[in-house]
């Protein structure tokens, strides 16, 4: 499994793929953050991280399946998943050490925005930030972050085309992430059944984590949904 890993993290890092996906998330998040207008903490007058952690769901919406639609697609498309099939791994290992490697990468796209929480604490006036907010805030990014992960996995198993996979894996990203809580907002929910609705919803429990309360429903929620969508990978490389 492990060595699977490896070989994932050699080939991502081995061109200049890894390090402009880390690149473009620093870019994206900074002129949000810094110099676009309405967006900017300066505008915003608070010694706060609440933008970031607004808008970094939204740009893992689509970097995520970026890094994860050649993850299995490639595989079957160059005939290397036979090749896989003679080593003495299961399906588990196989798929568990494509997955743990985006978790990898998604650390290090994630720690070099450590330098935000730096910066904000230099713009506060007193230098003091909500600590306790900022770090479940960060909790809960690598648990949205991993779900998307285990996302992108599963829809690289259902095509050989990496475009596709890409696809399927922004559409399906964003139907769990917003989908839900669009679906509450419909008058046929309204009476208690939209909060019910909403909780199907990944927003729903990323929202509760980042505002530093760590609820077990939310990580149950989080660690169930990148169960379930590893499983069906594995289902369909048994198939295959």
């Amino acid at each position: 499994m492990w060595s699977i890993c490896k070989k994932e993290l050699r080939q991502f890092f081995s061109n200049l793929t890894g390090y402009i996906a880390i690149t473009l998330f620093l870019l994206v998040t900074g002129l949000f953050l810094f110099v676009l207008k309405d967006s900017n903490i300066f505008d915003f007058g608070y010694a706060t991280l609440d933008k970031f952690f607004e808008l970094a769901p939204w740009i893992l919406l689509f970097l995520i399946p970026a890094i994860t639609m050649r993850t299995l697609a490639e595989e079957f498309k160059t005939g290397t998943f036979e090749l896989l099939q003679t080593r003495p791994l299961t399906k588990w290992q196989v798929v568990l050490g494509k997955y743990f490697s985006i978790l990898i990468v998604l650390v290090f796209v994630i720690i070099p925005t450590f330098i935000y929480i730096l910066t904000i604490k230099k713009l506060s006036a007193q230098g003091n930030i909500d600590t306790g907010g900022i770090t479940g805030s960060y909790m809960g990014l690598f648990l949205l972050g991993a779900v998307f992960s285990a996302i992108g996995v599963c829809c690289s198993s259902f095509t050989n085309n990496a475009v596709v996979s890409f696809l399927l894996s922004a559409f399906s990203c964003l139907i769990l992430y917003f989908g839900f809580n669009a679906l509450s907002k419909l008058p046929v929910f309204q009476g208690g059944a939209d909060y019910y609705m909403e909780m199907l919803g990944i927003d729903f429990h990323y929202s509760s984590i980042s505002r530093g309360v760590l609820d077990s429903r939310d990580i149950v929620y989080f660690i169930s949904i990148i169960f379930l969508f590893l499983l069906i990978t594995v289902k369909n490389l048994h198939k295959r």
